[in-house]
């Protein structure tokens, strides 16, 4: 009854993303609308195919579709052939949660199997108890974790410069000009084809797949008026309105993190480009290198 009732209006954004429901790759596909003032649960299909997911757009119409300015998703690519497909005049955003998430897989993959490395050649376990040191924000590391983070950043080890590249991709989020936050992603990418440290060439080549659509983060920040406003709504473009979000908590689920992530980012976006990595906003001294099993 709910849903023969349910008005569908004018669609603006909308963000794509699948849930497990059961064990063996079982999943649900969900269509969030992510505006200011409506939030709500769109559809739900099974499975996250081609097949599925073209049964949303063919539930809300071409008409409702073709109005829809801004689509989030990941990078799963059945989502991404759609989205291309039946919704080609909105602008596609690859969700931050996502590309973050591949990063922080990416040091880990590095750090486990350099610590069994390190056990097996026989040298000191320098690298235990460190998973979180290196994947939690800085902020929100504890003190034991801080000290125990500086200690591993004086060893010259891979997990070390995975590490310091995730951190140095961290500025390209405070960019707001899309010409700029590309030279930065190409730099980077760059450094991390260079580093010999195969899960992070492997996340650059991902990037540099997706280059477009992640600069579509930056775009859709700029993205022009298209309706009138008064007087206090001048100068603020429909996808600001959509991103500030001021009711929303922080999100349980990765759907509408990428909104609320833009919509409680309150500092100014530092624009420059470096070659150099940063730790706590300073400039790195340089460490010496250190062999493993030297001691801490």
């Amino acid at each position: 009854m709910g849903l023969e009732h349910r008005q569908l209006g004018r669609i603006g954004a909308i963000g794509v993303d699948e849930i497990a429901y059961a064990k063996g790759h079982k999943y649900l596909t969900l269509v969030y609308q992510i505006e200011q003032g409506c939030v709500r649960l769109l559809w739900i299909g099974r499975e996250r195919t081609v097949e599925s997911f073209e049964q949303f757009f063919t539930m809300i119409g071409e008409t409702v579709a073709g109005q829809i300015e801004f689509v989030c998703s990941d990078m799963w690519q059945p989502y991404l052939k759609v989205i291309r497909e039946r919704c080609s005049q909105a602008i596609h955003i690859l969700d931050r949660f996502h590309i973050v998430a591949k990063m922080n897989a990416a040091v880990d993959e590095m750090r486990a199997g350099e610590a069994r490395r390190l056990a097996r050649d026989g040298y000191e376990p320098i690298l235990k108890k460190t998973r979180w040191c290196v994947l939690k924000r800085k902020a929100n590391l504890t003190e034991r974790q801080r000290f125990r983070l500086r200690d591993l950043l004086r060893y010259n080890l891979q997990t070390v410069r995975a590490y310091l590249l995730k951190e140095d991709f961290q500025q390209f989020w405070d960019y707001e000009s899309p010409t700029w936050a590309g030279k930065f992603l190409d730099d980077w990418c760059r450094q991390a084809m260079r580093s010999r440290i195969q899960p992070m060439k492997k996340v650059a080549r991902t990037l540099r797949s997706h280059r477009e659509l992640i600069l579509n983060y930056f775009r859709a920040k700029k993205a022009p008026q298209r309706h009138r406003r008064g007087p206090q709504q001048q100068g603020e473009s429909d996808h600001a309105k959509i991103l500030r979000l001021p009711h929303l908590p922080r999100p349980g689920n990765r759907v509408i993190s990428w909104a609320w992530q833009i919509a409680r980012a309150g500092r100014r976006p530092q624009i420059f480009l470096t070659r150099q990595f940063s730790f706590h906003n300073c400039r790195p001294r340089p460490r010496p290198a250190v062999t493993p099993g030297a001691g801490v």
